[in-house]
């Protein structure tokens, strides 16, 4: 189906332009993806910092026949423009924000993309004019849901995620 105002798709969703400042992640017919899970793992990441995209709400769209999941809307800029000492703090940043989310429970679990899935290879690690910030948070797991052993094992990947992202995002 062609949505108006589309940002981008993924594999289960899609996400369109609300406004100057929201978007919504579209949940239409059968999707892979829960609309409350996400939203409640997106409000507890919020209240640890500002890293994941903030959560506005849960709406409908009548003509689309769509759950939305309403975010704030995040616009990217260019990391490339910017000094590589730049980039460095921002990544400090980034680094300590992401450990602060795991200490609180919450692993993202998508920095890195599969190799067999397209899109950019951290396509889900955006640079905005406050640093660096998380998007989709679908996959994405809490401590409480998991259980330690599960959620450790996420973190260990992650945090090998995280230093392949520094190499990419600082030296290219």
């Amino acid at each position: 189906m062609k949505y108006p105002r589309r940002l981008s798709s993924g594999a289960n969703n899609t996400v369109i332009v609300l406004s100057d400042m929201e978007v919504a992640k579209l949940f239409t017919d059968d999707t892979r993806s829960d609309i409350g899970s996400e939203a409640e793992k997106m409000k507890f990441a919020n209240i640890v910092n500002d890293l994941v995209v903030n959560f506005i709400r849960l709406d409908f769209q009548e003509d689309l026949q769509a759950e939305m999941l309403v975010m704030e809307r995040i616009k990217p800029i260019e990391y490339r423009a910017y000094e590589v000492e730049i980039r460095e703090l921002w990544f400090e940043v980034f680094e300590y924000k992401l450990k602060e989310i795991h200490k609180a429970g919450f692993v993202h679990r998508d920095l890195k993309r599969p190799s067999n899935i397209g899109g950019l290879t951290f396509d889900n690690i955006l640079l905005t004019d406050t640093g660096l910030r998380l998007i989709d948070v679908g996959i994405s797991a809490l401590r409480s849901q998991v259980g330690e052993k599960i959620f450790e094992k996420y973190v260990v990947i992650e945090l090998q995620e995280m230093a392949l992202f520094k190499e990419y995002f600082l030296n290219r």
